[in-house]
């Protein structure tokens, strides 16, 4: 009896300690951005309405890790778009229930993470952090002009993907993501032809920077623009001000153009919030060019809440300027 208690209270420590190290965890987690404001595009008609994730695009997600021990986890995330002006999914009618992100993989504090599915590219990370208005379509000059403008192709996150991001060696980082090259067959028009990138940062005190470089090419079933793009960001936060700067090109070689681009921009904390302002042009090698101003105020209702105002000018030669103003409410959640 003596020697079956012995053996039950070893068993039971064993499964405590497998318990233990088999940690896990998930987190439901997300963001609303909605909006009473005009928009007027260049050369088009102004439209007042309720808009959804004008600053921000609104989304859910669903993230959670296990600990296998020894500083290794497996960890998952889930994140879908939604338009909260209509309560549809997705940013636009078809889009994919986990757009965002759709991935599961390996995470290690000693030698980074290896991520597969479906993954936000490092060029759009990288456009969104070196901007005073981050990821926003609806206002930031950097992200529409790469995003929306017919210059980057590829999405802002790849299907069939893989992405690894390394440790922190003192502030420096580096990254790569690849496409996998998919078949030709279906009527989606959207297999790859085999899309890679890479990029560097460094953050150290109120000075980061990065350097992105992508390769996007798609087979010859896909509409989708050979491109490749590459660009240099950098902030450095001054206390009374937080300046941000972008310089990039991308090469659109089935058209066989050329757009450089360029932003500058500004967070300055005044109250209890931040006035924003950021200024980017986008020049082609043949044709117009567009210059964007934008202005805004965020003010913090709490940790979570924010209220926001923002103002947009885009002038594109010959057409008439456009115009968009915003008041809205973002609550993470």
């Amino acid at each position: 009896m003596k020697n079956f208690s012995k053996y039950s209270a070893a068993t039971l420590l064993a499964v405590t300690a497998l318990g233990a190290q088999a940690q896990s965890s998930v987190t439901v987690y997300g963001l609303v951005d909605v909006s009473i404001g005009s928009t007027k595009p260049v050369g088009g008609t102004a439209q007042t309405s309720v808009d959804s994730g004008k600053l921000t695009t609104s989304y859910y997600g669903f993230r959670g890790a296990e600990d296998l021990g020894g500083g290794l986890s497996v960890v998952f995330k889930l994140e879908g778009f939604f338009r909260a002006d209509t309560g549809a999914s997705g940013r636009f009618t078809g889009d994919a229930q986990f757009s965002r992100n759709a991935v599961v993989g390996l995470s290690s504090k000693d030698w980074g993470s290896l991520m597969l599915g479906r993954n936000t590219t490092p060029l759009f990370v990288s456009t969104l952090s070196f901007n005073a208005f981050g990821d926003s379509f609806g206002y930031s000059p950097s992200i529409r002009h790469y995003f929306t403008s017919g210059t980057v192709t590829g999405d802002s996150a790849w299907s069939n993907s893989v992405l690894y991001a390394s440790p922190d060696f003192s502030g420096l980082k580096f990254g790569l993501i690849a496409a996998a090259k998919t078949g030709t067959s279906g009527a989606s028009g959207n297999s790859n032809g085999g899309n890679w990138g890479a990029n560097a940062g460094y953050s150290a005190g109120p000075l980061s920077a990065s350097l992105v470089f992508q390769d996007v090419k798609k087979d010859g079933a896909s509409a989708v623009d050979d491109t490749r793009t590459w660009q240099l960001g950098g902030s450095y936060d001054f206390g009374v001000a937080k300046t941000f700067l972008q310089l990039g090109e991308v090469k659109n070689s089935t058209t066989d153009k050329t757009y450089r681009l360029a932003d500058v921009g500004a967070k300055i904390p005044v109250g209890n919030g931040s006035v924003l302002l950021q200024y980017g042009r986008l020049a082609p090698d043949a044709g117009d060019k567009t210059s964007t101003v934008s202005l805004g105020y965020s003010y913090s209702l709490s940790r979570r809440t924010e209220l926001y105002a923002a103002l947009m000018h885009d002038k594109k030669e010959p057409l008439s300027a456009g115009s968009s103003y915003s008041l809205g409410l973002r609550h993470r959640f």
